[in-house]
C-alpha cells in the first residue's frame, strides 16, 4: 500500500456534486490526526468543516482557498507513513501509484469514505452516490513550485530538535548592548521609585492540534465554542465535554468579544465595487443560488395562501419575565420566539395536516407525527433554514437550548448539512428585523411556515377600556392543495390563543 494518500472531496449531503474551499485549516507540512479538521468547505446548504480520514503529514493542497471542486477530484495528499523517512521526488510512476481512495473493507465501515451497502461509501451525512472512477485533474507544477505545496516558514518559537533557519550576522551596531552589572541593577532599583508590575500574560496555549474527541467537536461547533481557547481538563490535556459546556455557559469577557472572529459579530454592509459600466456582478453560488432554486420551485409548484392574526401578546411578555426569573433559566437565553415555537408545536397536536408534505411521486400527502421544526436564519452567506430534530419531544428547557445552539451555530457559519435537511415546518422571526409581518415562502416540502412580526406597544381594548398592550402580527403561509382556509384558520386561531394566555394554555392543552 501506498503511503501516500489522497483524500477527495466527499459527497457531503443528499447529492451535492461540488463544494467552494473556504479556508484551510492545515498547510503542507502539518502534523495532522484521525478526524481533524483540515478544510473548511462551502456547500449549496452550508459551510462545513471536513475531517481527516488519515492521522499523517500533508504532503500537497491541490486547491487554493476560493477554488470550486467536484466530488470526488482531490483536494490533500496526506503520508500516511512519515516515520518512513524522507520520500523520493516524485515520478511519472509514482505519481501513478497515489491511492485515490481506499480499497473496499481498508477503512472500517460507518467512517468517511468506508464501504456502505450497494457499493456506495459512507460520507457525512447518510450515503453518498455510487463508486465510480474519479477523473484527476491534471496536476500543474510540481509541489515545491506550488504556492499552496510551499512549506510554511517555521514558527518563532522553534523547539530545540529543530534546526535553526540561517541569518545574517548582526553588525556592531545593532548588537544589543552588554547587560549591565548586577549591583548596577540593584542600585536602579533601590533608587527609582517602585513601579506597578505589568499585568502577568496567560501562557500561551500550546500550539498544534486541538486534542479532543469526535462529539466534543460536535459539541463545540453546536454551542458556537472555540476550542483553540479551552485549556483541556482531559488526559494528556484533551478538551472534555464538560470543558466545551464550561466555555459556553461563562459569560464573555471584554477580550473574548474583542478576539471574536468577524463571522461571528454583526459586520457592516460592504461598499459595493462598481466597474467602469457602473455595475456591480455577483456570482451566484453556494447557499445564495440553492435558496433562489428552492424558491423558485416553491413559488411556482405549491398554491401559496397568506393569511394573518394580530395578537395581544403582553402575557406573553410577563410570562417571559417571570421564566427568566427560575432557577432552571438563569443561564439559558430565552425570547419570545421559545413562546412562538412552543405555540407551534402544540397547534400542530391538535392540527398535524398542517405537518405534512405533498408527494407528487407516490400521489400521496405524507403526514408526519414528528415536528422538524425550521428556524429561519440569516447569515453572511444567506438564508438558511436549519432546524430542530422532532422539536415536539422536547421540554421547555430543552426547546430553549436547542433554538440558542441552532442560532449560534448558524451565525458562526458552521451549520451542518444534516440540520438542513428533513424539516416539516418552519418560523422565520422577521420582527427582530423591526418588520411587522410578511407572506412567506414554503420551504420545498413543508405544508406552511409562520411569520413572526416584531413585537409593539400599541393601543388595545383589553376589559373594554382602551390600554397601551404588547402586540404583534402572525403571517401563516400555506400549500392550499394540503390545507384548506378552514384549517389554517384554526391552526393560525391556536397559535395566537396561547400568546394571548401560554400560562393557561400549557395547563389545558397539555
Amino acid at each position: 500500500m501506498s503511503r501516500i494518500k489522497e483524500f477527495t472531496l466527499p459527497d457531503l449531503g443528499e447529492g451535492l456534486t461540488e463544494g467552494e474551499i473556504l479556508t484551510w485549516l492545515v498547510k503542507v507540512g502539518d502534523t495532522i490526526e484521525l478526524n481533524q479538521p483540515i478544510v473548511e468547505v462551502e456547500t449549496a446548504k452550508a459551510a462545513v468543516e471536513i475531517p481527516a480520514k488519515w492521522a499523517g503529514v500533508v504532503t500537497r493542497i491541490f486547491h487554493e482557498a476560493g477554488s470550486t471542486v467536484e466530488v470526488g477530484a482531490p483536494i490533500i495528499s496526506i503520508d500516511t507513513d512519515p516515520s518512513a523517512g524522507d520520500l523520493p521526488a516524485p515520478s511519472a510512476e509514482s505519481l501513478a501509484a497515489v491511492e485515490v481512495a481506499p480499497e473496499e473493507g481498508a477503512v472500517e465501515p460507518g467512517m468517511i469514505g468506508g464501504p456502505a451497502p450497494g457499493g456506495r461509501t459512507a460520507v457525512l451525512v447518510g450515503y453518498g452516490p455510487r463508486t465510480t472512477t474519479a477523473k484527476r485533474r491534471p496536476r500543474i507544477g510540481t509541489p515545491t513550485t506550488s504556492p499552496t505545496s510551499a512549506p510554511a516558514t517555521p514558527p518563532a518559537a522553534a523547539t530545540a530538535t529543530e534546526a535553526p533557519a540561517p541569518v545574517a550576522q548582526p553588525t556592531p551596531a545593532s548588537s544589543p548592548p552588554p547587560a549591565p552589572p548586577a549591583a548596577a541593577v540593584a542600585q536602579a532599583t533601590s533608587v527609582a521609585p517602585a513601579q506597578p508590575a505589568p499585568a502577568q500574560a496567560a501562557p500561551p496555549r500550546a500550539t498544534g492540534p486541538v486534542l479532543a474527541k469526535p462529539p466534543v467537536r460536535k459539541l463545540a461547533r453546536d454551542l458556537g465554542v472555540d476550542l483553540t481557547t479551552i485549556t483541556g481538563t482531559g488526559p494528556v490535556g484533551s478538551v472534555t465535554r464538560d470543558d466545551v459546556q464550561k466555555a459556553a455557559a461563562a459569560p464573555a469577557s471584554a477580550e473574548t468579544v474583542a478576539a471574536e472572529p468577524p463571522a461571528t459579530r454583526p459586520a457592516a454592509v460592504p461598499a459595493a465595487v462598481f466597474d467602469a459600466s457602473r455595475e456591480q456582478r455577483i456570482p451566484i453560488k453556494g447557499v445564495r443560488k440553492l435558496t433562489a432554486e428552492n424558491m423558485v420551485a416553491s413559488a411556482f409548484t405549491a398554491p401559496h395562501v397568506t393569511e394573518f392574526l394580530t395578537v395581544d401578546v403582553t402575557r406573553t411578555m410577563k410570562s417571559l419575565e417571570r421564566l427568566k426569573t427560575r432557577p432552571e433559566f438563569r443561564d439559558v437565553r430565552i425570547s419570545p420566539l421559545l413562546f412562538v415555537a412552543k405555540a407551534v408545536l402544540l397547534a400542530v397536536k391538535r392540527h398535524p395536516m398542517v405537518n405534512s408534505t405533498w408527494s407528487a411521486a407516490t400521489n400521496e400527502i405524507v403526514v408526519k407525527d414528528y415536528v422538524n421544526l425550521g428556524i429561519a436564519a440569516a447569515t453572511e452567506r444567506g438564508l438558511i433554514v436549519p432546524n430542530i430534530k422532532d422539536a415536539g419531544r422536547l421540554t421547555l428547557r430543552e426547546l430553549a437550548d436547542a433554538l440558542t445552539a441552532l442560532v449560534q451555530t448558524a451565525k458562526s457559519g458552521k451549520t451542518p448539512p444534516s440540520d438542513m435537511s428533513g424539516g416539516t415546518f418552519s418560523i422565520t422571526n422577521v420582527g427582530v428585523f423591526g418588520v411587522d409581518t410578511g407572506t412567506p415562502i414554503l420551504p420545498p416540502g413543508e405544508a406552511a411556515i409562520l411569520a413572526f412580526g416584531a413585537i409593539r406597544p400599541t393601543p388595545w381594548v383589553h376589559k373594554g377600556k382602551i390600554k397601551i398592550r404588547q402586540v404583534t402580527t402572525l403571517g401563516l403561509s400555506f400549500d392550499h392543495r394540503i390545507v384548506d382556509g378552514e384549517l389554517g384558520s384554526k391552526f393560525l386561531r391556536d397559535i395566537g390563543g396561547f400568546l394571548e394566555d401560554p400560562e393557561a394554555a400549557l395547563l389545558s392543552w397539555t
